[in-house]
């Protein structure tokens, strides 16, 4: 097992990563502080590990809810359940919330904790890789809108994350690809010996080799808890953690959630950024090209969905988060390993960036 610390002060906290970890009662005590639990799953990821985390919970009021599986359930209606299985439950200000599955459980369950009684404690137990590297580490927690994705939401740190290894040995391929989507980001936004160590793995990581992916895991959390120590609340240089979001979030809304997972969103979003990049001299064609084709070698788009249009594209970009007095703000690359902010891209060179991206490949 490796242990990472996100150094927050006192809302620090251990990520650990390895194998064998869900059942294991020594990396849940030390987080919870009262006794009563609430494990928040899904449908899919229940049947095959829920039994695990209760195993590791003996000696707690250990109580479930079990949500259906899918982004589309991301929603004000769905997370209603969680509130309402903690009422019903008579669950108390000393209650813990763990969250158990990908990314759409680790954002609900961390919302919920966020709200409930105005706050209590949670854990991450992230089931896939998209999770493991990204959305469970950093204190980001929300729900979708219709309007936009993530626009209901908190900051909320969890008290630990337990990356167990051993749930991507069930990960359909779909999936392992969404979450090789955010290792890849990591690469070209921030380390870039990182990049060239996955254009080498990419074949061997799609084939599920236990080792590199727990190394792939380490390295991308290393990397989040870096940036998210240096900026919690996504003030400054917290936002180059969204490369490709801003086009990504656009496809995930225009194709309707769930449709497009969120990573092979990301994937065709990262592409544009770093054609957009290009058209701005800051990169090559051949590192353009490059990028492509480790995200091919990922099972992941290059492109954007077929009859979205530009004005589909600019119309839903403008209501990302992401957007600052009315100019819609992107992650680009000043160079591969090196991610910058801006509000100042051409409105033709965008247009020709997403026009580019329509003729490509787009899903896999």
């Amino acid at each position: 097992m490796q242990t990472l610390k996100v150094d927050l002060g006192e809302r620090s906290y251990p990520i650990y990563i390895g194998s064998g970890l869900l059942s294991d009662p020594d990396l849940y005590r030390p987080h919870i502080h009262g006794r009563q639990v609430l494990i928040v799953t899904n449908d899919t990821v229940a049947p095959i590990y829920l039994d695990d985390v209760k195993k590791a919970l003996v000696g707690f009021q250990v109580d479930t809810v079990i949500l259906p599986d899918g982004e589309k359930y991301k929603d004000l209606d769905t997370l209603n359940r969680i509130f309402d299985a903690l009422l019903k439950q008579r669950h108390n200000r000393t209650t813990t919330l763990i969250a158990l599955g990908g990314g759409v459980i680790g954002d609900m369950t961390g919302f919920a904790a966020a709200a409930y009684q105005r706050g209590v404690n949670f854990i991450q137990v992230p089931t896939t890789l998209l999770s493991q590297v990204d959305s469970s580490v950093g204190g980001k927690t929300a729900v979708n809108h219709p309007l936009g994705k993530n626009m209901i939401g908190a900051f909320h740190q969890p008290q630990a994350v337990i990356a167990d290894t051993d749930t991507l040995e069930t990960l359909p391929l779909r999936e392992m690809a969404a979450g090789m989507a955010e290792v890849i980001k990591y690469g070209l936004i921030c380390d870039k010996e990182f990049y060239g160590w996955l254009q080498e793995s990419v074949a061997t990581l799609m084939s599920g080799d236990a080792d590199l992916l727990a190394e792939a895991i380490l390295r991308s959390c290393e990397n989040k808890a870096r940036v998210v120590a240096q900026d919690e609340r996504e003030g400054g240089i917290r936002a180059i953690l969204n490369l490709g979001h801003t086009f990504g979030h656009a496809i995930e809304a225009h194709q309707g959630y769930g449709n497009w997972l969120h990573g092979e969103a990301v994937g065709a979003g990262m592409m544009m950024a770093a054609d957009l990049s290009r058209r701005l001299g800051d990169i090559s064609d051949a590192e353009v090209h490059q990028l492509e084709l480790l995200l091919h070698a990922a099972h992941l788009p290059v492109g954007g969905p077929r009859g979205m249009t530009n004005e589909d594209y600019l119309n839903l970009m403008a209501v990302d988060k992401k957007v600052l007095d009315g100019n819609i703000r992107l992650v680009l690359l000043k160079q591969i390993g090196e991610a910058y902010v801006t509000s100042d891209v051409p409105l033709p060179l965008l247009v020709e960036t997403l026009e580019n991206s329509g003729k490509v490949s787009h899903h896999n």
